[in-house]
């Protein structure tokens, strides 16, 4: 039940994202797109109420639960930042709005952009061993928790895996070919738009 709940929230988090958008550029109902949007945390809550009912009710603390803490955690971290990313693009596309801006391909500028994406998924990491943790302690010394610290472990990986490639494109930055230097660091503000 619980995978199956992970999947349906990850369809719903595209159809939501879909239906808001087209509300808000192609129906020009703005606040309407605006309030379907702001659905998204509901999908992650119902799946976190869900898991620990499940756990309540019994089940064996397994692989699903821990994959439903590092989704919840994914989308935390990751979830506003898709949900821009994908509105620039619509907008873009269907509604006349400028291009949206790119990431940075390459010096610092491209290393900062990398690193802050790193961070977003220490983030991700931190609200998935957290989550994790509670359920450790909500299942007790009676059950079984080796799944679940496992997956804490696993949150880890994830993090020091991104972590040294983040670090790659510090240590081994690539020059912009069109003048042989790389890209100057942007202004703050200019960095934070990258972001959006």
């Amino acid at each position: 039940m619980v995978v199956t709940l992970i999947i349906a929230c990850e369809v719903g988090f595209w159809v939501l994202l879909g239906v808001g958008l087209a509300l808000r550029y192609l129906a020009r109902l703005p606040r309407t797109g605006a309030a379907v949007l702001l659905l998204e945390p509901l999908l992650e809550l119902t799946l976190l109420i869900v898991t620990a009912i499940d756990l309540r009710n019994g089940a064996t603390a397994d692989w699903k639960h821990g994959l439903a803490a590092v989704y919840i955690g994914y989308t935390v971290a990751y979830g506003h930042y898709t949900i821009k990313w994908v509105d620039g693009h619509f907008a873009h596309r269907f509604a006349g709005g400028p291009p949206p801006v790119k990431p940075p391909r390459y010096g610092m500028a491209r290393a900062g952009h990398e690193a802050r994406l790193w961070l977003r998924t220490v983030l991700m990491a931190a609200v998935a061993a957290g989550l994790l943790q509670i359920a450790v302690w909500y299942v007790g010394d009676g059950g079984d928790t080796t799944s679940l610290r496992g997956w804490q472990g696993t949150a880890l990986r994830i993090v020091a895996i991104h972590g040294v490639i983040a670090l790659s494109y510090l240590l081994w930055q690539k020059k912009d070919p069109r003048d042989g230097a790389p890209d100057a660091v942007a202004p703050s503000g200019a960095r934070a738009k990258n972001l959006e």
